[in-house]
């Protein structure tokens, strides 16, 4: 039987007077890769701030069993849950290998931090091969492989991807979408929020579309991505 891994009931976020997010409800099954697509403002990046607990919001989140609506942002990582945010965030004058080694600073087991870095090395050997250069030296799609790699530092069991094509080219895009698709080859499961809505819909096997703060439509991905709204209005045709 599936189990839920994190779940939303009636979310809702506001910024001042602005109605972000408005009363929204969805869930991701463990061993899952799902998607939210949808426009600029439609209210999905506010959506998985909610759930890492960098934004407040209104409604139930359900983690592992546990309530997390009111739990602080930092302990989360402890409980397996990774964001990697929109713009990927970074440490600019800091090394690969000691970006690598923020993503587990709530961890004292320096052997397997050690393991673990060169595990994540094996996974994206194009940072292996710059392991002593600044991150803010790399190129677009190397700081996203970066923050992907450092987020996998903290073992997830939850990772949320937020938009991890923007602003690359179509060969890096494929590239990170590789890594994507390991990484949840290895049991991590996943939220993707992603603007390119054919590419997240025939990597995931389920998708929302979320318009104007609301859940318009939710299905499989081959039911969305015959659906003529969806086709019309996010694949161009």
């Amino acid at each position: 039987m599936a189990q839920a891994l994190i779940e939303a009931l009636n979310l809702e976020i506001h910024y001042g007077g602005i109605a972000a997010v408005k009363g929204i409800s969805f869930v991701v099954e463990k061993g899952e890769m799902v998607c939210m697509i949808g426009a600029n403002g439609a209210g999905k990046t506010s959506t998985l701030k909610a759930l890492a607990r960098m934004v407040d919001c209104s409604g139930e989140i359900h983690y592992a069993g546990e309530r997390i609506e009111k739990v602080p942002g930092h302990t989360l990582i402890r409980k397996g849950l990774a964001l990697v945010p929109e713009g990927r965030g970074i440490f600019a004058r800091l090394t690969i290998t000691e970006n690598l080694a923020m993503g587990a600073y709530h961890r004292n087991d320096k052997l397997e931090i050690e393991a673990d870095i060169e595990r994540v090395f094996g996974m994206l050997p194009r940072l292996k091969e710059r392991e002593h250069q600044v991150a803010g030296t790399l190129s677009g799609g190397e700081q996203q492989m970066l923050a992907i790699g450092r987020a996998l530092m903290g073992r997830p069991t939850l990772l949320l991807l937020d938009e991890p094509s923007m602003g690359l080219s179509p060969i890096m895009v494929d590239k990170i979408f590789e890594v994507v698709r390991d990484v949840a080859a290895r049991g991590v499961t996943i939220l993707l929020v992603e603007q390119n809505a054919r590419l997240a819909l025939d990597i995931c096997s389920r998708g929302y579309v979320m318009e104007s703060g609301k859940i318009t439509l939710a299905d499989t991905s081959d039911v969305l991505l015959a659906d003529p709204r969806v086709r019309a209005a996010y694949l161009g045709e």
